[in-house]
């Protein structure tokens, strides 16, 4: 608001003072009223005095001096305060500040997190919260020690291990990136935003860390006892009556699969329904019949469930967050052999695949799919050229004509039908790997519950939905289109309006969108390797 006042005539002094003052007055009613009216819509940030205290800058060193388990996240505490010229940033006029008791309480809980390390100079920490006047007078020391341990629960929490580690592992996702300074900032206006989903890390990871404290506490309350496996019975259907039985209710019980045990050695309805939950949760076919081998699933103990969960939320420490916002995604679970399709978040497709043998594991990876081949020819590589196709040539001069195949320059490649090894249509998202999405005629594998057959490409169960709904919005397609191109015996490509990510990934517990958990199978055996960096001996 602003006012002009304009004198015309020639006032005394005394009567001109009495004029401002009470132009003054009147001002300040305005802006008294003004203020009054709109208290509601105003948000007055006070800045503690504290808060523009600064310190030495030469006092960093000497703390990294002393605390010398903490030296490697020097640089970062050096960038910090730099970019806040020194001045305290734990402490308000209050003293300790939200966040400083968040992240105090955090680190002394880091087991919930999965993290089996443990907080240096925690005891310092922890002094400071039991010393009234430690915790409200500002001190250098202290306000050092909270930078360095944020920048480590930062590092342990959101980052994991280092991503040369990772990459030796042949996991070739890309890493996320992240600026933890300036997370920082955002946590100490907000802390509540360390505990929301979309801050950090995958939102997985965050589902796991429910299941973990639900492990530890069944851990704690004795875990599972061990089933007795009968060997002279091959599997036990609705009906059947064993001691086994009964134990596997009790089983079921404690992981929540029933809801309540009846004692019962008759192998009931209810006892039928959990069981399938079970064995869905467990990468089975959802059926009711118990063999051996799915007893032996139930006998892993609670311990080692542990170590898969805190293993498997390390890995999600790898993924950037970022892939969720994509509007559309495919993402593969090697250990799940499972492929599903997101689109704005929302999964539209999930697909059964099967995935590479030990000898041709499918790599970790991720890259954008680009086109659709439809009625592919299939360019046999040469791995397969030399260990399979010239053998059987040997033995049999028909070999190529019964396997509808020709030599193409120098290399054979399959002709398009039915019978083509990749089927009646492909998915490219090319990669240094030579792996990529395709149908096959061995459709019976798909029922089975191990997977694990393929030279390292990815062979999916449900091709002609997928591609549906990749061309969903693209007026040129429809579903009788793609199926009149795939069995048309002529090979067609088309390149995508747009790319669609395609993220491979390994992860041997994943909880769905209600926390059920499941876990799988360790078909590469990755899980040993990567506990041995996590766990300390």
């Amino acid at each position: 608001m602003y006012f002009s006042i304009t004198f015309k005539r020639k006032y005394k002094p005394h009567t001109m003072r009495k004029l401002f003052l009470s132009i003054a007055f009147v001002c300040f009613l305005l802006l008294v009223t003004t203020v009054s009216c709109k208290k509601k819509d105003i948000v007055v940030h006070a800045i503690p005095d504290e808060i523009e205290t600064s310190f030495d800058s030469t006092l960093v060193q000497t703390f990294f001096t002393k605390h010398p388990k903490l030296k490697e996240y020097q640089s970062d505490v050096e960038t910090l305060y730099r970019k806040h010229q020194f001045h305290y940033v734990w402490y308000d006029h209050n003293g300790i500040n939200e966040f400083a008791n968040l992240l105090h309480n955090k680190l002394i809980n880091l087991r919930e997190e999965g993290i089996q390390d443990t907080v240096p100079y925690k005891d310092k920490l922890d002094a400071v919260y039991q010393n009234f006047d430690e915790k409200h007078r500002p001190n250098v020391e202290t306000e050092l020690l909270h930078s360095a341990l944020y920048f480590f629960y930062a590092d342990n929490v959101y980052h994991g291990l280092d991503a040369k580690k990772s990459t030796e592992m042949e996991w070739y996702l890309p890493r996320k990136k992240q600026s933890y300074g300036t997370y920082l900032d955002s946590l100490l206006i907000d802390p509540t935003l360390i505990n929301k989903d979309e801050k950090g890390v995958l939102s997985q990871y965050f589902l796991l860390k429910n299941v973990l404290k639900k492990y530890r506490q069944i851990e704690q309350q004795g875990g599972w006892k061990t089933i007795t496996i009968d060997s002279d019975v091959r599997s036990y259907n609705i009906g059947d009556s064993s001691s086994t039985i009964a134990q596997i209710r009790q089983r079921l019980f404690i992981t929540g699969d029933l809801s309540k045990d009846s004692k019962s050695a008759v192998y009931d309805k209810d006892l039928a329904a959990g069981v399938s939950k079970y064995k869905n949760r467990s990468g089975n076919n959802a059926d009711t019949k118990i063999l051996p081998e799915h007893i032996k699933e139930m006998n892993i103990p609670v311990e080692k469930r542990i170590k898969t969960l805190i293993v498997n939320m390390e890995r999600c420490r790898w993924v950037s967050n970022d892939i969720t916002k994509a509007k559309e995604l495919i993402a593969i679970n090697i250990p799940a052999y499972q492929l599903t399709y997101f689109r704005n978040g929302v999964p539209e497709l999930r697909s059964n695949v099967v995935v590479g043998k030990v000898m041709n594991q499918t790599v970790i990876f991720s890259a954008p799919m680009k086109s659709i081949v439809f009625s592919p020819y299939w360019n046999v590589p040469k791995s397969i050229l030399e260990k399979e196709i010239l053998p059987g040539i040997e033995k049999n001069a028909n070999y190529l004509e019964e396997h509808n195949m020709e030599w193409h320059g120098d290399y054979v490649r399959q002709k398009p039908g039915p019978k083509n090894s990749l089927g009646l249509i492909k998915f490219l998202f090319p990669n240094s790997n030579a792996i990529y999405l395709h149908d096959t005629p061995a459709k019976s594998l798909f029922n089975k519950e191990d997977r694990a057959f393929s030279h390292g490409c990815i062979r999916v169960a449900k091709p002609i939905e997928l591609a549906t709904l990749i061309l969903k919005n693209d007026k040129k397609w429809n579903e009788q289109k793609i199926r009149e191109a795939m069995n048309s015996g002529e090979e067609k490509w088309y390149t995508l309006k747009d790319k669609i990510p395609v993220y491979i990934g390994y992860f041997t517990a994943w909880a769905d969108d209600k926390g059920e958990i499941h876990f799988y199978e360790d078909i590469y055996n990755r899980d040993d390797e990567l506990a041995s960096l996590l766990f300390i001996k």
